[in-house]
């Protein structure tokens, strides 16, 4: 990691910071970043301001390179980036704004169960889920999809699961773009990415992903709570993966494309990672095509993955899954871009919307949210680290206003994963974490070392912010009770 960012930070407001335009030349418009005092000497300490300078360098950018609290280095992009381009302007669509692995997300499932009714059978229950979720590096999973049945699954996402029994219209309405990207063309997916995801759709992978069995410990917003089925003491299921090799592939193939299109379009960059293509061009279609394959495939992910825990739950307790209410709240991209309408220096225009770890936080009255949210606005499941909280909040008409929509992805990460595992040795996690009352399950050491509660910020703090700031609004928070990782 390079030494921290030594340039120009210049304070908006309590939440907001500014990289002025004339920072480096070559920005077509400043750098904002939103964070308090505390998690701004986190954010000073690498250098993802200086990558939120280099971001406003893209052609066709819009108002503003945007960056969320939960900022920190990433490729091309800092992790928290957001951006919009605008594609009759030259606007470009890049890679590194979207990240390695496509649409990687969240979604957040509620029962009707109580953890004071279900605690005690918590080992018991985690080691249920850990046997049938499957996790870890490269781990396959019990859905195989191939030749033309992987193509509907990458065109159509979690609405062919409909078509076979694995996904219900309710699944569908409470994921965002009802699970399904127009225009995905599966024949811009590589073969080399589609033999990489055959076998791993319904399944958790390694890293941050993971599945965590939480309770709702505090309630900010009655109404909305009640109108996502959420109140104190009853148990959800949060479920965090992506798109898994597939989507890395596309990532790979995408990057090997971009090498020399910069070059070829007249584009300077200050950073390589940031190669782009106009949205227009056939290196950008090309692009687009696979990547909302690839956001599907996530989608469909998630889909299955719920599906299984929904089975899970069904048979420890001798329920159906209908019985035990486990409704889907939502589910959210966090690695993604879509093409969007929003209102920038008073005109309408339809932008192409970079999120690489960011959420969308569309509020109350917005058409793309479902009519159950239409009154309180859209959901955005906030996920921490494993040892601390996770948090619901609601969009806000502030999002729309100042960063197209968009608020944090999580906590954000403070160490390196090669640095957690150093300051995870000689440590058992897996007790650490039992001591608090939290059971782990995890494929190896390695999994809960790289991800201990140390290596993030604290969620709430990042929370905070976005809460001030308007751009989203607390609603509940939960504490995590077991944890499957890969």
């Amino acid at each position: 990691m390079k030494d921290g960012y030594t340039g120009p930070l210049e304070r908006i407001d309590e939440c907001c910071w500014r990289i002025p335009k004339d920072y480096k030349p070559g920005m077509r418009v400043e750098g904002r970043i939103y964070a308090d005092d505390t998690l701004l000497k986190h954010i000073r300490a690498d250098q993802a301001p200086e990558q939120v300078a280099n971001v406003a360098f893209l052609p066709g950018i819009q108002m503003a390179s945007l960056a969320m609290p939960d900022i920190h280095w990433g490729y091309g992009f800092c992790i928290g980036g957001v951006a919009a381009t605008d594609p009759t302007s030259g606007g470009v669509i890049s890679p590194g704004g979207v990240g390695y692995d496509i649409n990687c997300g969240v979604r957040l499932v509620r029962t009707n169960l109580t953890y004071a009714e279900i605690k005690e059978q918590m080992p018991k229950l985690m080691d249920a889920l850990y046997r049938r979720i499957p996790a870890g590096v490269g781990e396959g999973g019990p859905y195989l999809f191939g030749g033309k049945e992987l193509d509907r699954l990458l065109a159509e996402g979690a609405g062919y699961l409909k078509t076979r029994g694995w996904a219900t219209d309710a699944d569908l309405e409470h994921t965002e773009a009802n699970g399904c990207l127009p225009d995905a063309d599966p024949d811009k997916v590589s073969q080399r990415a589609k033999q990489r995801g055959g076998d791993q759709c319904g399944t958790l992978g390694s890293g941050n992903h993971f599945l965590e069995v939480q309770v709702v410990e505090e309630v900010f917003d009655r109404r909305a709570a009640e109108v996502m089925g959420l109140e104190e003491g009853l148990v959800c299921v949060m479920i965090h993966s992506g798109s898994r090799g597939l989507g890395y592939q596309v990532c790979d193939d995408a990057l090997a494309m971009f090498r020399k299109t910069p070059q070829k379009y007249g584009i300077t960059l200050p950073d390589r990672q940031l190669a782009c293509a106009p949205i227009e061009s056939s290196e950008g279609q090309t692009y687009l095509g696979a990547m909302r394959c690839a956001a599907n495939f996530a989608w469909a992910n998630r889909q299955l993955l719920m599906w299984q825990t929904r089975e899970v739950f069904a048979d420890f307790f001798g329920r159906s899954w209908q019985s035990l209410q486990m409704n889907l709240v939502y589910d959210v991209a966090h690695n993604i871009a879509k093409f969007e309408e929003h209102v920038i220096d008073g005109r309408k225009l339809l932008v192409c919307v970079h999120r690489k770890g960011a959420t969308r936080a569309f509020p109350a009255g917005h058409p793309e949210l479902p009519q159950r949210y239409q009154q309180i606005g859209q959901p955005v499941i906030i996920p921490g680290d494993m040892g601390r909280a996770s948090w619901v909040l609601v969009g806000q008409p502030a999002s729309m206003e100042q960063t197209f929509g968009t608020t944090c992805h999580g906590a954000g990460r403070l160490l390196s994963r090669t640095a957690a595992i150093a300051q995870a040795k000689g440590r058992r996690i897996d007790q650490e974490l039992a001591q608090q009352g939290i059971v782990a399950r995890a494929r190896s050491w390695k999994g809960l070392a790289e991800e201990h509660p140390e290596a993030y910020k604290d969620v709430s703090q990042v929370v905070e912010v976005v809460h001030r700031a308007g751009l989203a609004s607390k609603v509940a928070r939960l504490r995590p009770v077991g944890v499957v990782k890969g």
